[in-house]
């Protein structure tokens, strides 16, 4: 194929196997299939049928929601409004719950995860990253010990229980692997504390950062945390026997929710960009090293035990320590010029290095940021042109502060300032807005900068 091909521009992708289609082929406006050949979660009713969601996409093998406030409403940004200012309901069943059960559940969900499951409480969770021999990301799950030996594994979007299960073929760890009947939904937002204590009582406000608490609302037995995908405040719950009660709980929540002057949205990609959370398929994947997207804390250098990846994953890690960086393309935070991008993108939007023109990279998550009052997103760009500009070795500094690195993003002409002209963008400080409950990565990059402060 040639290099100048519209699937396959020159950007160089010569480390993966599988190339990113790079074509812009934006928005055909097609009409979405509905058939048993894809799941209806136990909320789809709701969801659909009566709260109104206008779009969705298929997600785990899954229908799930992806607008409620229509175009003419203020879409996206209106729902985003509600998320940051008041209080939402998300249906997240979509996050598939994979259990690992029985006597060797921890020394199986040790091999399998970079990080120490052996480090994990019952009754606590932990974000956590599956990786393959070549040390791709295959996962990057909550993971919930809900007993000492039992896991849920909350899935992103890309099949984990016939991973696990080939796994356990060769090594005959003495454990259960199933999908069960548990889906969750999520409240977030300032107001979702509010909300939660008016559903299940004061005693949730007790519950840490990825703390779990078992509790019935409606009559219908739940399992709490305190987690979400939005930087906001916010709370999970996981709906057991959901097929049965999923609309028993689902009711009084929303009413709840809107009783706060809330509502039901889709997903807060635009929330979570901001707060530099990554979404599977979209900013990584199976041949997407932890090095290369901000996930090199979840390679701990301290875990004895043998994992999946663990071997490869030293050797890049030893690379980098060394100053030779193994990958082609970088993740990095942008700051882009041009129209407000209030929706998802169609396409990776190709990024070009303005001193030669020539194309270098692609968006994979951006949007239009209001309280930063620009746009905003996450792309791969050369790591030779970080690391000859920064002088620095590409490990988690080069998201430490904003740099004055400039790239061009070849928007769509609906976007674009100029048209057929790409705009300007800048290397940006990820997370671009704190989280609420950061990250462990940022939570010791805040530790850091307050240290340094005290000397």
């Amino acid at each position: 194929m040639s290099g100048d091909h519209p699937n396959h521009p020159s950007i160089d992708q010569s480390d993966r196997v599988l190339p990113r289609n790079l074509r812009q082929t934006g928005d055909p406006g097609i009409q979405m299939l509905v058939s048993t050949r894809v799941r209806k979660s136990p909320f789809f009713d709701k969801s659909f049928n009566e709260e109104g969601a206008w779009r969705c996409t298929v997600y785990n093998r899954m229908y799930h929601p992806r607008g409620l406030v229509e175009p003419e409403d203020g879409g996206a940004m209106a729902e985003y409004e509600a998320l940051t200012e008041k209080v939402t309901l998300w249906d997240v069943a979509v996050e598939r719950q994979i259990r690992v059960k029985g006597p060797d559940a921890e020394a199986l969900t040790n091999y399998v995860i970079t990080r120490d499951a052996t480090e994990i409480d019952v009754m606590h969770g932990k974000y956590v990253i599956l990786c393959n021999e070549d040390g791709g990301i295959l996962n990057d799950p909550i993971l919930l010990r809900v007993e000492e030996d039992e896991f849920w594994f909350s899935i992103s979007d890309s099949t984990l229980m016939q991973w696990l299960q080939g796994v356990n073929v060769g090594k005959d760890f003495d454990v259960e692997i199933d999908e069960i009947d548990v889906a969750p939904m999520q409240i977030q937002g300032p107001r979702a504390e509010d909300v939660m204590v008016d559903v299940v009582g004061e005693e949730v406000s007790e519950i840490p950062y990825y703390g779990l608490m078992e509790a019935e609302i409606n009559g219908a037995p739940v399992l709490i945390s305190q987690t979400g995908f939005s930087g906001e405040a916010g709370f999970e719950i996981y709906v057991r026997d959901a097929m049965q009660n999923a609309e028993r709980v689902w009711d009084p929540v929303l009413d709840t929710v809107k009783d706060h002057g809330g509502r039901q949205i889709a997903p807060g990609h635009h929330r979570r960009i901001a707060a530099g959370i990554l979404s599977w398929g979209q900013d990584m994947d199976h041949e997407t090293s932890p090095f290369q997207v901000n996930l090199g804390y979840q390679v701990p250098d301290d875990k004895d035990a043998d994992y999946i990846g663990k071997e490869e994953l030293e050797r890049q890690q030893e690379l980098i320590e060394d100053g030779e960086y193994p990958f082609n393309l970088k993740l990095v935070g942008l700051k882009m010029a041009g129209e407000p991008i209030r929706d998802y993108a169609p396409d990776f939007w190709i990024v070009s290095d303005p001193d030669t023109g020539e194309e270098c990279g692609y968006m994979t998550s951006p949007w239009w940021n209001p309280d930063l009052e620009t746009n905003i997103g996450l792309g791969f760009v050369p790591a030779d042109k970080l690391q000859a500009e920064t002088d620095a070795q590409l490990n988690d500094e080069i998201y430490e502060e904003d740099l004055d690195i400039e790239f061009q993003v070849h928007l769509p002409e609906e976007y674009a300032e100029d048209e057929g002209e790409p705009v300007y963008a800048t290397v940006a400080e990820v997370p671009f807005k704190e989280s609420v409950n950061p990250s462990a990565r940022e939570q010791a990059k805040l530790n850091a900068r307050q240290d340094a402060q005290s000397d």
